[in-house]
């Protein structure tokens, strides 16, 4: 770690460590649940690329839903609670729509949501850990209802935050954004990707490569993969009307280099730079996308 990176954490802020996992939240039965909870594989994790207008309206609908939980999330974001209250909240408010967690169950996940802190890139476990001022923390939702999924994330910040962690922040957000703009039937999905790493690379910053966007609709990753770098000619799938997918760029203020802690999901980096991410569902049109993550 560079003293540059010691000095924008948080004053007694060290590197973060994992803390204790709550027990799994509950479920009513009365509400659906994906064919992969609790199993060690996803069947659902294929299918079409394309969708129909039933699923599409079905994505739409899930994506509603998820957007209305990260908005809550998000407000719950304040310096003295922890990332479990998150969880908590996240839970409760997809429940209250009728709707599934799609982490919860999915591959041993034990959680209704992620929550990634400062260095954590993605798949943070929500824990014991008590946020504080200059903290950054993304959250990630995805909700599942009447078979299809809809998924969404942000990066909040946490009370006072140092001018250049807003800086990575706003940045990763116009990033994101971009690579949207760019999404027009008939590209290569390579295309988002290059427009998004020489974008942050403008301002300093690296787009993580090995953690992509995905398509999804009935499964929560349906094998469409949608890359934040310039991987051409690697994925040269098509972009095309009637696909749902996501868009949502992890961008490392020092190197996109990774490790993994031994829990089997949380993602950090190497040099414990602070990352931010965000992330909209989305269906491409004969106009180009159409953002489905949205109040």
């Amino acid at each position: 770690m560079t003293v540059e990176q010691k000095w924008i954490r948080p004053e007694g802020r060290e590197v973060l460590v994992p803390g204790t996992v709550g027990p799994r939240r509950p479920v009513p039965a009365r509400i659906e649940r994906p064919e992969y909870v609790d199993k060690d594989e996803a069947v659902s994790d294929t299918g079409p690329h394309i969708q129909s207008a039933d699923v599409i309206e079905r994505v739409r609908e899930a994506s509603r839903i998820a957007a209305i939980a990260l908005q809550a999330a998000g407000e719950a974001a304040q310096p003295g609670v922890t990332t479990d209250r998150i969880d908590e909240v996240v839970h409760d408010v997809l429940i209250q729509h009728g709707a599934y967690p799609s982490t919860l169950g999915y591959l041993g996940y034990e959680k209704s949501c992620c929550t990634s802190l400062n260095e954590v890139i993605c798949h943070g476990i929500p824990d014991s850990t008590v946020m504080q001022s200059g903290d950054i923390l993304n959250v990630d939702v995805t909700a599942y209802i009447h078979g299809a999924h809809g998924d969404t994330n942000a990066t909040f910040e946490v009370g006072e935050v140092d001018p250049r962690v807003q800086d990575l922040v706003s940045q990763s957000h116009e990033a994101m954004m971009r690579g949207i703009k760019a999404a027009k039937p008939g590209r290569q999905v390579n295309v988002i990707g290059r427009v998004i790493e020489k974008f942050v690379a403008r301002h300093g910053y690296e787009s993580v490569r090995d953690y992509t966007g995905h398509g999804v609709a009935e499964g929560f990753h349906n094998g469409l993969v949608i890359p934040h770098y310039d991987s051409a000619p690697m994925f040269d799938d098509v972009i095309a009307e009637g696909m749902t997918f996501t868009i949502e760029p992890m961008v490392a203020m020092g190197s996109q280099d990774w490790e993994q802690w031994d829990d089997g999901w949380t993602v950090v980096t190497k040099d414990r730079s602070f990352s931010a991410q965000f992330e909209h569902t989305m269906v491409i049109t004969d106009q180009g996308p159409e953002l489905l993550t949205v109040l």
